[in-house]
């Protein structure tokens, strides 16, 4: 807990700065917050398992709220996750999404908003998960915190080592299509960790409504580093 209050100081220092994830301003008019929870009641009547209805769903709502980038998803509550046996515990399932999601089209680069280095990478190819990802490391003022991207393209993989040095605004993915992004309409998923727990190439994108509070400690806001109004 001291390390992630100490990480939260150091992110919003006057002087902290970071480079844009995507080649749109996040900030921009077109950018709009969506709601993946059980409010938004048109999503209950989507076919969610089936990716094609999944993303003409998404562009929908982008074109009712006169917007070209989506944007939201941290610890928010959501139905989605329903269309995937891969979020089903023994006991209770996973629903609560501990990054952020930027819904924009396949194919367009990302980049580090922050300096680091390749930590671990893998394409996790079940259906409904992050397919092709990358954890970054970094380090400011010596407090180590990690940064994931998740459903990006295969090719996003190709020539990455661990220990590779990335620095800020250096594109390090392309946006995934569906189905080898782990088969989702296109979108980043963004998560903001101090601590790994151990894990490489991979790390919980979405808990159990119970295990909040833990992953509260260990998944800072990415609009720590993303700053964007719509996500305020």
């Amino acid at each position: 807990m001291e390390n992630a209050s100490k990480l939260i100081q150091l992110l919003t220092a006057p002087a902290s700065s970071f480079a844009p994830i995507i080649d749109h301003d996040l900030n921009a008019e077109d950018v709009a917050r969506l709601d993946f929870t059980s409010s938004n009641s048109a999503l209950l009547q989507t076919n969610l398992r089936d990716t094609a209805s999944f993303e003409q769903f998404v562009l929908e709502m982008l074109r009712q709220k006169e917007a070209t980038v989506g944007v939201g998803g941290y610890f928010e509550n959501r139905v989605i996750y329903r269309r995937s046996e891969h979020f089903d515990g023994s006991a209770e399932s996973r629903s609560v999404h501990l990054g952020v999601d930027i819904w924009a089209p396949a194919g367009i680069p990302i980049y580090a908003p922050v300096a680091g280095t390749v930590h671990s990478f893998q394409d996790n190819a079940n259906f409904g998960d992050y397919g092709p990802t990358i954890i970054l490391e970094h380090e400011v003022e010596g407090v180590l915190f990690f940064t994931l991207y998740g459903h990006l393209s295969r090719t996003s993989l190709n020539g990455l080592f661990v220990g590779k040095p990335i620095s800020a605004g250096e594109q390090v993915a392309t946006m995934g299509p569906y189905p080898e992004n782990g088969d989702w309409p296109p979108h980043l998923h963004f998560q903001l960790m101090t601590n790994l727990l151990g894990k490489s190439g991979d790390f919980p994108g979405v808990c159990a409504p119970s295990e909040e509070a833990y992953y509260r400690q260990i998944c800072l806001d990415p609009n720590l580093i993303l700053r964007s109004r719509h996500l305020g």
